[in-house]
């Protein structure tokens, strides 16, 4: 399976939980717009992409505008973890950016696989903490780097974004504006000419 992205999990019991979704999933074929969640209804998937990319929005309270919150990729994991284990409704919709393929099983099916044993609750704890790990850092980002900085950042994650996605995707995930994008990608590229 080709790795487009630099997506490496830390933990090595990744791999089996990767396995368990393998072996009790079922492979689902996305359309670009089509969505694994939907925002205000219960969150019902964990999945592992096979191939494309997801984005994760959200809708501002007061004015209703679509803001990406955050993107998984091939030979990542997704889902709306916390309200998935916990009956909630999603906090975003979960839409493919490209044709996508995962394999998924039911929140419930997760939560059996992840209380079966001291050894799976223990990858709950790992996984929480990846998750939440990688959330503090977009938060703490938006704080301590510059827009060009997040955009690098991205490029170095997952270098092939700026050919898959439109710029206005990239720039919601950013926090900066399309014209902002704009500017920064003609910098960077005059920059190394």
């Amino acid at each position: 399976m080709e790795q487009r992205y630099n997506t490496s999990y830390p933990n090595a019991n990744f791999q089996r939980l990767r396995a368990f979704i393998e072996q009790h999933g079922e492979v689902v074929d996305y359309n670009r717009g089509e969505q694994l969640e939907s925002e205000g209804t219960p969150a019902q998937w964990f999945a592992y992409v096979e191939k494309g990319c997801f984005k994760y929005v959200t809708r501002g309270i007061s004015d209703g505008q679509a803001h990406i919150a955050w993107f998984s990729f091939t030979g990542e994991f997704v889902c709306s973890y916390p309200d998935l284990l916990y009956g909630q409704d999603a906090q975003f919709s979960i839409e493919a950016m490209t044709p996508c393929r995962v394999v998924r099983v039911s929140g419930e099916r997760l939560k059996q696989f992840l209380g079966q044993s001291a050894e799976n609750m223990a990858l709950h704890t790992s996984l929480s903490d990846h998750i939440l790990s990688q959330f503090q850092a977009r938060y703490i980002d938006f704080y301590r780097t510059t827009p060009r900085e997040r955009y690098e950042m991205l490029l170095q994650r997952c270098d092939g974004i700026v050919n898959d996605l439109p710029l206005n995707a990239i720039a919601s995930f950013l926090n900066i504006t399309p014209k902002t994008l704009s500017m920064l990608r003609r910098d960077i590229t005059y920059s190394q000419e």
